[in-house]
């Protein structure tokens, strides 16, 4: 039990580096002062250019088939020659089964292969099998990867077994970045969705993302506004630079500059890159091209 009481401990001294008893109400108050003073000098042409270039264009369907994931992969081809102004996506995002299917079929330099991944979305499956689904899906030809905590473990405090495991697929994961999804709308708070921030950044995450978009609420603006200032903290606190992602439930081009302007306002410009900062969604990318273009368009 001694031995066991330390591990706890050590996860418990990380977080008590940090102000982790957080008032919901507060930072509500603090995320609707940004969005009606900061996003409205956000919507530019420029930004949303950029913005379209933080996706990561994402399908995650019980129907998704290997004809479907072509198809799919063949628009992100086709956008250089249509719109050769414009930047691609950041990355393709899909089932670990798929990658060999995306990794045969793009031939546009630049774009990631994003696997979801350690029994997504529920995360609820042996260590074991999460480690292999992980080591399958890079040799397949990922070289993204985003899993979930496990909820459970983390609500019920077992820090210890949350991070061995996110530390154990960072291990798998080596030089590829690998991105943790918290599921903010199981958390509920405030806190839990900071103290869940700072355990994962500390196990190896390379991003923190928001949601797996099964589970209602995905992503919000409350949610991003915790989870970049855990971010910040834990750069000044260590040095190391982790990306965020908000991602399930941006349906609207607001919804992303409201995304775009918490990273700004809270990171700064050093985040404003897609090294740090993406968007997980698929019906964003039509969204932005209409606007961004005047017309409506349905590309993808």
């Amino acid at each position: 039990m001694e031995q066991n009481d330390s591990h706890l401990n050590k996860y418990d001294a990380t977080l008590a580096k940090y102000n982790t008893n957080l008032n919901d109400a507060e930072i509500q108050a603090k995320v609707d002062k940004i969005i009606e003073e900061k996003v409205a000098e956000n919507n530019t042409e420029e930004v949303k250019k950029f913005l379209f270039n933080c996706i990561d264009l994402t399908t995650l369907n019980c129907t998704d088939s290997d004809e479907s994931v072509m198809k799919f992969t063949e628009k992100v081809n086709q956008f250089d020659d249509e719109f050769p102004d414009l930047k691609n996506v950041a990355a393709i995002c899909v089932y670990p089964n798929f990658a060999e299917v995306v990794k045969n079929t793009l031939d546009v330099d630049g774009i990631n292969i994003a696997c979801v991944s350690a029994g997504f979305p529920s995360s609820q499956t042996f260590i074991e099998v999460k480690i292999a689904e992980t080591a399958m899906a890079l040799m397949e030809g990922a070289n993204e990867i985003d899993i979930v905590i496990s909820v459970g473990k983390f609500l019920s405090g077992d820090y210890e077994t949350m991070c061995d495991e996110i530390q154990e697929l960072k291990d798998t994961c080596k030089e590829c970045h690998m991105k943790v999804i918290l599921e903010t709308g199981a958390l509920k708070t405030a806190s839990n969705i900071k103290k869940a921030s700072i355990l994962s950044m500390y196990a190896g995450a390379d991003f923190i993302k928001t949601s797996t978009g099964k589970i209602q609420p995905a992503a919000t603006p409350e949610a991003a506004y915790v989870m970049c200032e855990a971010i910040k903290e834990y750069h000044e606190k260590t040095g190391n630079k982790i990306g965020f992602k908000p991602a399930g439930g941006i349906n609207t081009v607001h919804d992303a500059l409201v995304y775009y302007t918490i990273v700004k306002e809270l990171l700064g410009e050093e985040w404003l890159n897609n090294k740090l900062f993406r968007l997980g969604t698929s019906r964003l990318a039509n969204l932005l091209l209409s606007e961004i273009r005047g017309e409506e368009i349905k590309f993808f």
